[in-house]
Order: C-alpha cells, then structure tokens, then sequence
C-alpha cells in the first residue's frame, strides 16, 4: 500500500508517464477548439449588445442678449462606440482597463470550467490506468450515469452563479474580493472533480464515508489543484494530473474502506 505522504510523488509519475501524456493532449486540444468557438460567438454578441447608443449634447449661447439653446443628437453604433470611447483619455483608460480586466477574468474562469467538464469524459480511461498499475485489487464499481451527472452538474453550476450574485457587495472590499470572486468557482471545481473520481471508483455509500472521513484533506487537495488552475493555461495541461492526483486518493481509501469490512 501507498504512504499517503508520497501520493503527490506517486501521481506526478504517473502523470508523466507515456500513456497519461496522450491522455492529457486530447483535453487540451478539445478545451481549446470549444474556447476558440466560445471565444468569436461572445464576441460577436458583445458588438450586437451594444447595439446603437444615442449621445446627445446640450449647447447654449448668447446672442443680442437672448440665450439660445442647440441640442444634437448622434447615434452611435458597433465599433463607432468604441472609437467614441477610445477618442477621450479618460474614457480611453477606463475602457481598456475594463475590457483587460473583465475579459482576462472570464477568459480564465470560462476555461477552468470548460476543462473540468472535458475531462470528465476522459476520467474512467485514466482512473483505468491506475486501477491496472497500482490497484488491481480494488474493483471499479461506481454509481453515476449520464443523467445523473448532467443533473449534478446543472445543479452545482447554478448554485456557483447564484454564489456569484450574492457575493456582490464582497467585491468591493479589498482582500475580501479575491475570495469572493474565487469562492463559487473554487466550489463548482471541487465538485465536479470529486464526483467524477468518486462515482467512476467507489459505491455512494463508500463516497460519502470517504469524504465524511477526510473532508478538509480532499478540500485541502483540490484547493491546491484549483489555485495551480489560475495559472493562465495550466489547467488545459494539468487536468489529467488532477484526475490521478484525487485519484489516488480514492483509491487508496476506498482499499481502507474494504479492507475494514473484510
């Protein structure tokens, strides 16, 4: 049996072997076809959103003693916004800073959850693997299907943006905001990651005692593992190493869980 302490070591290698390497050019090469797509239709419907802007100005002169009001009214619309925008330096500023910041920000968020959910698919090939390299004596019996997971992840998806909504008034304070921010997403990641491993191993009952046993160990593992996923990219690399990394981890309890009952 596996020391837990060498369970990080035990996974980076098997990580980096031949088999898991192919494993994890799919995931990458799927997540970044489905966020090229994702990419040009939120584009496209971020033009038509702006849509046409009616700006109007007010000027007013004196002539003879009699004041005499002008007002004009111009439409603006699509790119001709953005060069009004870009035609002021303040406004110029603020709309770069806000076009960098929001748009890294839900770049980087849009492509942890579009890589979580990738390889989902690919999660009992690699646990697989592990099962005929470390665990032939664990039986994979699981306890999920299609439906069930869709419904799971339509669940937690919605429970993360409504997290979102109520975390408003956090981001405005300094410090609070960085985990406001992270704090529904952190959650959808450990989630789905989790539910992924665990119902492609074990039995639900042998799920909830597991995690009832070693709950701040497994949040503790994929905090780690979500923290590396804010690294710009590393998780279109590294999601068949979270696999294996909490992987390991349940197949090692579910052996201690069976090994209890004889």
């Amino acid at each position: 049996m596996k020391k837990p302490e060498n369970l990080l070591i035990l996974s980076m290698k098997d990580f980096f072997s031949p088999k898991m390497l192919k494993f994890t050019l799919l995931p990458f090469v799927i997540s970044m076809i489905i966020m090229y797509i994702l990419f040009f239709l939120l584009a496209g419907a971020g033009l038509d959103a702006l849509g046409t802007f009616d700006v109007q100005s007010t000027q007013t002169s004196i002539q003879n003693g009699i004041p005499h009001t002008e007002t004009l009214t111009a439409q603006l619309e699509g790119t001709a916004i953005i060069k009004f925008l870009m035609s002021h330096a303040i406004t110029s500023w603020i709309a770069t800073f806000l076009i960098y910041a929001v748009g890294g920000f839900f770049t980087l968020y849009l492509s942890i959850i579009v890589a979580i959910l990738v390889i989902g698919f690919l999660t009992p090939y690699v646990l697989k693997e592990l099962q005929l390299k470390h665990y032939n004596d664990i039986e994979m019996i699981g306890y999920s299907n299609i439906i069930t997971a869709l419904l799971s992840v339509l669940k937690w998806a919605s429970i993360m943006l409504l997290l979102f909504f109520l975390f408003i008034p956090l981001y405005f304070i300094p410090l609070v905001n960085i985990v406001a921010f992270n704090f529904p997403l952190y959650y959808f990641f450990h989630k789905v990651l989790t539910f992924d491993v665990a119902s492609t191993i074990c039995t639900k009952e042998e799920d909830n005692l597991i995690k009832f046993r070693n709950a701040n160990e497994l949040r503790l593992k994929t905090l780690l593992l979500y923290l590396i996923s804010l690294i710009p990219f590393a998780i279109f690399f590294g999601a068949v190493f979270y696999v294996i990394y909490i992987g390991n981890t349940y197949f090692i309890e579910t052996r201690k869980l069976r090994l209890e009952r004889g």
